[in-house]
């Protein structure tokens, strides 16, 4: 009975189903462990005045920068099974430090926004390993039937987070709620230890992988040698374009709409609660049923569709009761269609690809994006006075062009998963 209800849910096959939960547990206990420790960094981020927020914002790139050729170095010389463990244990040890130095008083307001950087790093660095390691257990076919599912676990940690936070903040006080991410980064490892043997059904080097070897810079040259991991890149940037051009419009529109704190969060927590509601539903019930059947390139196209579509909307009305519905529909699109399909581009990468331009890619381009055009924003709204109608016609045609690389990346996924399925 168990086995038919989850078959309405997700198209497991035999030998799927062990690695199948595990990988869901994973990711849920991933995302719950961020979603823990968020509101604690947006306080953190505030602590000492919101002017130092763009510092913090630049802070977080530099420190990306640093961070991603050791952790390229690190994915050469350890085997995987030493690596995975090593990076959530690294951040683990970062959260007791933390504790340490909250508890007694250390620091002052430096230590709050150290942390505001550090859990971006972290974020930057726990979700991609997490796809990296399933990029290299799961075939593509097994993407697109499975990552959906996969993906739901994050989803369902991304609300569990929250409730726990609102639940334990007042007895435990911030600072002592710090030691449950530890608990939870531990308990992601055990998932983590226990998802390579599960996968020996179907991935015969699942248990005992070689390190990968080769430079601790390799991810980035591989971007640029190669033009589909290049266009995954530029993928990430247009992506990084639709959002920060959203959020920050959306700021705009939402100050102008109300002065009023209590209604501000009500209007963000709004978004949040039907971002949730859609993507869960979706992700349990469509997500690999469509790629599956429409392909990795329009699940892909999905999301910058998407974006053209409430750009437009954008340009004719920039008011609240448009902006609202257009940042539900892009995030929804986003986590239960666009970025499962975006991770099943890395599944017929090269191995050495699948760990180090990855984490290139999902934290050095798409930080260093979120940067620029921060920047380009605040250039076109405060030096040349554009309106949000104008800078929503800007951006449209961008939008366009990034739903045609979408397809072009399918194109090109297809092609390579074919030609592995020979070999």
């Amino acid at each position: 009975m168990f086995d038919r209800i989850l078959g309405w849910v997700v198209e497991v096959k035999p030998g799927e189903r062990r690695a199948l939960f595990w990988s869901f547990a994973y990711f849920f206990l991933i995302l719950t462990t961020y979603y823990v420790l968020r509101p604690l960094r947006d306080n953190a981020g505030i602590t000492g005045g919101t002017r130092a927020l763009p510092w913090l914002v630049t802070a977080t790139f530099g420190v990306m920068l640093i961070a991603a050729p050791i952790y390229g170095w690190l994915v050469a010389r350890l085997p995987r099974r030493r690596l995975i463990p090593l990076v959530y244990h690294f951040f683990a040890a970062n959260i007791l430090g933390f504790w340490l130095l909250l508890t007694l008083g250390i620091g002052g307001t430096i230590v709050p926004q150290v942390f505001f950087v550090w859990l971006t790093v972290f974020s930057i660095f726990a979700v991609p390993v997490f796809w990296s390691y399933l990029a290299d257990l799961y075939h593509s076919d097994q993407g697109k039937r499975l990552y959906g599912f996969i993906a739901a676990g994050g989803s369902l940690g991304a609300l569990a987070g929250p409730t726990i936070t609102r639940l334990l903040v007042e007895p435990l006080g911030p600072v002592n709620l710090l030691l449950l991410p530890v608990l939870l980064i531990e308990l992601t490892v055990i998932c983590a230890l226990r998802l390579g043997p599960a996968a020996s059904g179907f991935n015969k080097t699942s248990q005992s992988p070689p390190a990968i070897g080769g430079s601790a810079f390799e991810g980035f040259s591989a971007i640029l040698k190669s033009r589909y991991l290049g266009g995954i890149a530029m993928w990430v940037v247009l992506l990084s374009l639709g959002n920060s051009m959203l959020y920050m419009s959306q700021a705009e529109i939402v100050s102008a709409a109300t002065q009023d704190a209590v209604e501000r969060t009500r209007i963000f927590a709004t978004i949040e609660q039907w971002t949730g509601l859609l993507q869960i539903l979706l992700q349990l019930a469509l997500t690999g049923r469509l790629i599956k059947h429409f392909g990795t390139g329009i699940a892909a196209a999905f999301l910058p569709v998407v974006f053209a579509m409430g750009y437009g909307a954008m340009f004719f009305a920039p008011v609240l009761a448009v902006v609202m519905p257009f940042q539900v529909a892009q995030r929804t699109a986003n986590f239960a269609i666009s970025n499962p399909a975006r991770e099943i581009l890395f599944t017929v990468a090269d191995r050495e690809d699948k760990y180090k331009a990855k984490n290139v890619v999902d934290g050095v381009m798409f930080r260093g994006a979120d940067v620029l055009w921060a920047w380009v924003f605040n250039l076109l709204s405060k030096t040349l006075m554009m309106t949000l109608p104008a800078i929503a016609a800007v951006t449209l045609p961008a939008m366009l062009g990034w739903a045609g690389l979408s397809l072009l990346l399918g194109r090109m996924q297809e092609k390579r998963a074919r030609l592995q399925s020979k070999s």
